[in-house]
């Protein structure tokens, strides 16, 4: 009898559920350290031939098996950058007039809208960029800012294709991602809060700026972060529209490269081992990006909240 009860001990279900949530939580970094180890060991090569200088080489000639990293970094964030730079205020704006402005009616409908964006296939927004934002930006929006060619973000002629295109692109891609977590943060900060800087006489605006946005801050940083993981990862629809050249450049009117999209388009034809060796490594160099931001991103959220008790996510 005694040894039936220390088995149904043993075999609880609590035991069992705990059991294999602790497996499954560590087949996650077991699939993490696998991915690393594949991604260090098919780089191999490329690590011992350049070295360090691969990350600092602009050149990448695969004729005479020449790779340099600097170009698609570059691109990566460059575009990445744009795309935060116009896509936060829009994504802000579209979060406090949802979850403080807006009455209920249109509230759910621009809601669900935003949400249906999100869920747009990267395919379709890199058509919608090469045939539509494509010819509008060739025809009336380069032309006047090719004309302040003396500023270095200006120089080039008129394509269509490039680092702007791309940038813009990802920002519209961005805005659905960074706008519903923040207004689902904002919805966080208790109403008694906002009814007592009513009663304290602080106009609406001040409301939104002194009490919802401060207590939404970290909150809105994890948005910004996801948002900025999807720019930073995305394949697809850049490869479509940034003109696919491996350059160094400050002017957001020339074409460029992104690690993702060179991979997506080179990895199929590489026909060198040691170009196939640069392409993962480029990968590598992409998830290091990822994991630094994401690491830096969550000390900071963590500090925030420590000091300002914001909104979690």
């Amino acid at each position: 009898m005694a040894e039936r009860l220390s088995r149904k001990k043993i075999l609880s279900p609590e035991k069992i559920f705990m059991g294999m949530t602790g497996v499954f939580s560590l087949s996650v970094l077991l699939i993490s350290a696998l991915v690393v180890y594949e991604l260090f060991s098919a780089s191999e090569p490329t690590f011992q031939k350049f070295g360090l200088k691969f990350l600092v080489s602009k050149e990448w000639d695969p004729v005479q098996k020449v790779y340099g990293a600097l170009p698609f970094i570059w691109g990566t964030f460059y575009t990445s950058f744009i795309a935060l730079l116009i896509a936060l205020p829009v994504s802000l704006g579209i979060a406090i007039f949802l979850s403080e402005l807006a009455p209920a009616w249109l509230r759910s409908s621009v809601g669900f809208l935003i949400e249906l964006l999100a869920a747009i296939p990267s395919l379709i927004f890199g058509l919608w960029g090469l045939f539509v934002l494509s010819p509008i930006l060739q025809q009336y929006i380069e032309p006047p800012l090719s004309n302040l060619s003396w500023l270095p973000f200006f120089k080039g002629y008129p394509l269509g294709l490039g680092f702007l295109n791309a940038g813009l692109l990802l920002a519209v891609m961005i805005i659905p991602t960074i706008s519903s977590i923040s207004r689902d943060v904002m919805y966080t900060v208790p109403a008694n809060q906002r009814e007592g800087g009513l009663a304290l006489g602080m106009t609406r605006w001040e409301v939104v700026s002194k009490v919802v946005v401060p207590n939404s801050r970290s909150g809105i940083l994890g948005a910004v972060v996801l948002g900025l993981g999807r720019a930073l990862g995305e394949t697809m629809a850049v490869t479509m529209v940034i003109g696919n050249t491996p350059q160094f450049s400050l002017s957001l009117l020339d074409p460029g490269y992104t690690i993702s999209s060179a991979i997506a388009n080179q990895f199929t034809e590489a026909f060198d081992k040691l170009q196939i060796s640069a392409l993962i490594e480029l990968g590598l160099i992409l998830f290091v990006i990822s994991v630094i931001i994401n690491a830096f991103a969550k000390l900071l959220m963590l500090r925030m909240n420590r000091f300002s008790g914001g909104a979690r996510i």
